[in-house]
């Protein structure tokens, strides 16, 4: 069974924002990142396509939900394709028991991808509708006509278009979209063209990450701090987990993994199989292999996953669901929690296997932000809070509604720039790639280590520190170490000393001694230090500090 993606669009005044991922990485970054933009007006429609797509419009400066046609806040990204019509949304969702062989579910999964790549031969062969290469392009054959997948992406950019219009009153042309990790160059073309074949001016592409962290205003509320944030979005056919150390406004990822064998379709096949169990103990049917009945108990199944993230039970009813059998059961929150077990243990040890590759604790994560619509699953909620007690876990938005949130923000920022273009998309900027900390001593004349330039600190950089030496020695001497993470310093880390000598002894009293440190975008390190009673100097450069 498959699950389809769903969307939601952000709108501000005449721009739409589509969230679906984020920048277009594919794997751990190093120390290259995106600045926040702070400021910025907040005009301007946005909408986000992802899992979930969602319509978006800001009202008193703020981006709120608004709803489709239908009154639902979530469209599913699912386009049937009938005699005359081609059906987005809802309505195709609910054919799919009558016209699954032409009806197209999770179009992202095989956008911009060839027939040779891994993704896309794990679609082909879950997919109820045939897939064909022809012309080195793989297409859908849906009644003996050809379709792009790019085109399946356009019908759906467009009925994101017309919701946001009918939403805003007004024509809606700029789009921000997000994208996942794992997007590659043609990926992104190709949903880029998708969407401007729908009449969409692209002013941006950004990483699903980066959005949830601009929907909390993580890096712009605290800009001087640095912390590590974990985002976590669990969506409807994957987990994705990220560690992104944020400094002075740049988000820098630690590491990142995605894993397509767990999402919120594996909770809703879990639960159909368990009603397909009852199903045949009461009624002495085994459905199993009817792949329409099956089909019917997902649609149940998936509406009753839902309630019971707010509801401690849920009934799941389907009218003639075999042999003019009706079914009817009730499922308790505590019944779904044990038919998943496995998965929410996977779901967890995602986490830990992440943690364990970046060489962190659960103590150097100062903030949890979750995005994905199964984020939203009480149980595994605690889950999380159980690894980081100690942290801030953030799900006052709600999980499905993070993404395009951020993505609507970032839309509001473009807005307030002239004349803003998909090349600004990323960019570089130098950082340093190690601590760097000076050595001291403490009230009890141990050593203390003091770091000066966090690792990813953005460069050119400055700092100024004052130094305080006892007043009966004639000479101060400056020790620079380089550390990577938590290492223990040893002489090895020692890249350089400076000495201020001949200083005039005091009998009361310390040396106040100024040391100002310049780092610049090649690594070289420029230190002086000056005596602030008698104004002796000394400087030294290093040509690479780190």
């Amino acid at each position: 069974m498959v699950e389809e993606e769903e969307v939601e669009i952000e709108v501000e005044e005449d721009v739409v924002v589509v969230g679906g991922g984020g920048d277009s990485s594919s794997g751990g970054g190093d120390s290259s990142g995106s600045r926040r933009r702070g400021g910025g007006s907040s005009r301007g429609g946005r909408r986000c396509r992802g899992r979930a797509d969602r319509c978006l419009s800001p009202q008193d400066g703020r981006a709120d939900v608004v709803a489709n046609d239908a009154g639902d806040r979530v469209t599913p990204a699912v386009v049937a394709f009938m005699e005359s019509e081609e059906v987005v949304g809802l309505a195709a969702k609910q054919s799919r028991i009558r016209n699954v062989s032409n009806t197209v579910v999770k179009v992202k999964q095989i956008l911009g991808r060839s027939s040779g790549d891994p993704q896309a031969q794990k679609y082909i062969t879950e997919s109820k509708c045939s897939i064909v290469e022809k012309n080195g392009k793989l297409q859908y054959e849906i009644d003996n006509k050809l379709i792009n997948p790019e085109d399946v992406a356009k019908l759906i950019f467009s009925k994101m278009k017309e919701t946001a219009q009918s939403a805003l009153g007004s024509d809606v042309n700029d789009v921000v979209i997000t994208v996942p990790f794992d997007f590659g160059e043609n990926q992104k073309n190709a949903l880029g063209e998708a969407a401007a074949a729908a009449g969409f001016n692209v002013l941006r592409l950004i990483h699903e990450p980066s959005a949830a962290l601009l929907a909390y205003g993580i890096g712009q509320d605290s800009p001087t701090g640095k912390s590590n944030v974990l985002v976590y979005k669990l969506g409807g056919t994957s987990l994705s987990i990220t560690v992104i150390e944020v400094n002075s406004g740049i988000y820098r990822v630690l590491a990142t993994n995605t894993d397509d064998s767990i999402g919120g379709v594996c909770f809703t096949e879990a639960l159909a199989q368990h009603l397909a169990s009852e199903f045949q103990r009461s009624c002495k049917h085994d459905i199993r292999g009817n792949p329409r009945a099956m089909m019917k108990l997902m649609n149940s199944a998936d509406v009753a996953k839902h309630s019971l993230s707010t509801l401690g039970s849920a009934n799941c009813f389907v009218d003639s669901l075999y042999d003019g059998l009706d079914f009817d059961c009730n499922v308790s929150r505590a019944r779904f929690e044990l038919i998943c077990s496995s998965l929410f243990s996977k779901c967890v040890e995602a986490i830990k296997k992440l943690l364990q590759q970046v060489g962190f604790t659960a103590d150097d994560i100062n903030k949890v932000v979750l995005c994905g619509g199964s984020a939203r699953i009480p149980k595994l909620q605690q889950l999380i809070k159980d690894i980081f007690p100690n942290v801030e876990l953030l799900s006052s938005i709600p999980p499905d509604e993070v993404i395009p949130i951020g993505a609507a923000i970032e839309a509001g920022i473009l807005l307030g720039k002239e004349n803003p273009s998909l090349e600004e998309e990323a960019f570089f900027i130098e950082c340093s790639a190690k601590d760097i900390l000076y050595k001291g001593v403490d009230e009890s004349g141990a050593d203390k280590f003091t770091v000066l330039f966090p690792s990813g600190t953005p460069l050119p950089a400055r700092r100024q520190h004052t130094l305080h030496a006892p007043g009966n020695t004639s000479s101060v001497c400056l020790e620079l170490y380089e550390s990577l993470g938590k290492s223990p310093m040893n002489e090895e880390n020692k890249f350089a000393q400076i000495v201020l000598q001949d200083l005039d002894k005091k009998e009361d009293g310390l040396h106040d001694i100024l040391t100002v440190l310049t780092m610049k975008r090649d690594g070289s390190l420029h230190v002086t230090c000056t005596d602030q009673d008698t104004g002796k100097c000394e400087v030294i450069t290093v040509e690479v500090a780190s």
